[in-house]
């Protein structure tokens, strides 16, 4: 099984961006920075989630966020499916913060569970089957929708997404160019189908 211990960013400025996301979020080796001056307009074809416990914590998350410089693209509110918004960090990154849960049960925490990369691809199933044969598991598959891999003990989940859908649901127009700007850190390196890198993780190296 493939796994991710580890996310990098790249932003133009490492030090302001490694400030942000330890106030902000409390992150740490899951997130990794490095910098680029690779151009990237628009949309970059992905969004990363801080899955939380509670709606107070959701709000607690964007407040700091926002304090450190974010910008809110959707306000938290309820939904069908739970509770979340988004903002934009100042490097350009999309973050959603959200719950499935409708009601407090406790203080609010900035606290969140897991991180889950959402990658907008242009074909759900042809995407799927090309994981699935780089040694990913799949967990949760709704059609040509969305999926997800297992993660095991991994800090990082990974799921798929049409980019439009993705896009909406991130409160962006799908339209970009340009770098990604971002990279997954896996068992092994490796270009998926649009366009998304994989690099080999410290962990994977010193095994």
């Amino acid at each position: 099984m493939n796994f991710i211990d580890a996310i990098t960013l790249e932003v133009a400025d490492t030090e302001a961006a490694e400030r942000f996301y330890t106030t902000a979020f409390g992150l740490g080796s899951e997130l990794r920075l490095r910098a680029s001056q690779e151009p990237s307009t628009g949309f970059r074809g992905y969004t990363l989630s801080l899955t939380v416990s509670q709606p107070a914590n959701a709000d607690a998350l964007i407040d700091a966020a926002v304090a450190a410089g974010a910008t809110v693209i959707k306000p938290a509110t309820k939904s069908m499916w739970g509770y979340g918004g988004t903002v934009r960090a100042p490097d350009g990154a999309i973050w959603k913060i959200a719950t499935s849960a409708k009601k407090n049960t406790g203080p609010a925490a900035r606290e969140f569970d897991a991180i889950v990369r959402l990658l907008g691809v242009a074909d759900v199933a042809a995407s799927k089957k090309f994981y699935v044969e780089h040694g990913l598991t799949v967990g949760k598959s709704f059609g040509r929708v969305y999926v997800e891999f297992e993660s095991g003990s991994s800090p990082v989940k990974l799921a798929l997404y049409k980019r439009k859908a993705l896009a909406k649901d991130a409160g962006v127009s799908p339209e970009g160019t340009g770098s990604h700007r971002i990279a997954i850190c896996g068992a092994a390196p490796f270009t998926d189908l649009d366009g998304f890198a994989w690099e080999t993780s410290t962990l994977a190296a010193q095994s």
